[in-house]
């Protein structure tokens, strides 16, 4: 019977994101028990894309990207793919109605990578908005759950906060970025000259990022605010590091949270999450 694959397909999403990210996974176990199933797909969807594009130097990533297209949609439109992520991805998709769109934007930001770019103002925002903030809006279908009117109210909170999580992996991996794949993100910044007036003018984009994020994380139903409010803390502590460190430290080292350091956010997210002070 299907379901017995549906089940196993669901197993490959959250094995996915366990494996390539614990603090999506720290994130999504707090959520309420019925959102994680359709979190890990949507995460072990982006996930296997970006692997793609990122990590099979070996292999013809077009063809890989332009097959994997054409099976996404395949899937979405059958209800059932021999892939098991891609499998769990449809019966999200399906379920929650969300909008092929966004799924057509995200796989167009992730072929931008494919071509060495030079960023200006207006590909940068093409990138973010595909890479991250529809990723956010994918969610939000799931938060919101078949309730139009929620899900325009939190949309522009789920795009600021796509934008700044994106922006931080952006400026945390800037120097592996530039010198191993050839890529820059950030518009109008030499990064052969990395300054600290160009990390602080990052920064304070981020910093904008986050303040309207979190009027919409509060917003939240009580069956996500938790869990995303985690992930918000996460990254708001990856960006105090990067922001004490200097420019010349911030391309040269890659930045992490320390297992300790998460029992404290997991502490205090509870904390204020049980007296309603997020």
């Amino acid at each position: 019977m299907k379901e017995k694959f549906d089940r196993l397909s669901a197993e490959c999403s959250k094995l996915a994101t366990r494996r390539y990210s614990t603090s999506f996974f720290l994130g999504i176990n707090f959520l309420d028990k019925e959102l994680h199933k359709p979190i890990y797909a949507i995460y072990g969807f982006v996930r296997l894309t970006d692997e793609i594009v990122d990590s099979f130097h070996n292999y013809d990533k077009r063809e890989l990207l332009n097959k994997f297209r054409k099976d996404c949609f395949e899937a979405i439109e059958l209800g059932i793919s021999l892939n098991p992520i891609l499998n769990a991805f449809q019966e999200t998709v399906n379920k929650y109605r969300i909008d092929h769109q966004l799924i057509n934007q995200f796989l167009h930001s992730m072929e931008m990578d494919l071509d060495d770019q030079l960023y200006d103002q207006q590909k940068f925002e093409e990138y973010i908005l595909g890479s991250a903030e529809v990723v956010g809006l994918m969610c939000l279908y799931v938060f919101t759950n078949g309730d139009k009117d929620s899900y325009e109210a939190l949309k522009p909170g789920a795009m600021r906060l796509g934008a700044a999580f994106q922006k931080i992996n952006f400026l945390r991996d800037i120097g592996a970025d530039y010198l191993q794949l050839n890529r820059s993100y950030f518009p109008g910044i030499d990064l052969k000259h990395f300054s600290e007036t160009d990390k602080r003018n990052i920064e304070q984009e981020i910093e904008q990022d986050f303040n309207e994020a979190l009027k919409d994380i509060r917003k939240l139903p009580k069956s996500s605010r938790r869990g995303v409010y985690l992930a918000y803390q996460y990254y708001r502590e990856l960006f105090k590091k990067i922001k004490l460190a200097s420019a010349c430290v911030v391309f040269s080292k890659r930045f992490r949270i320390s297992n300790g350091s998460k029992l404290i956010l997991i502490f205090d997210t509870l904390l204020k999450h049980q007296l309603n002070y997020l």
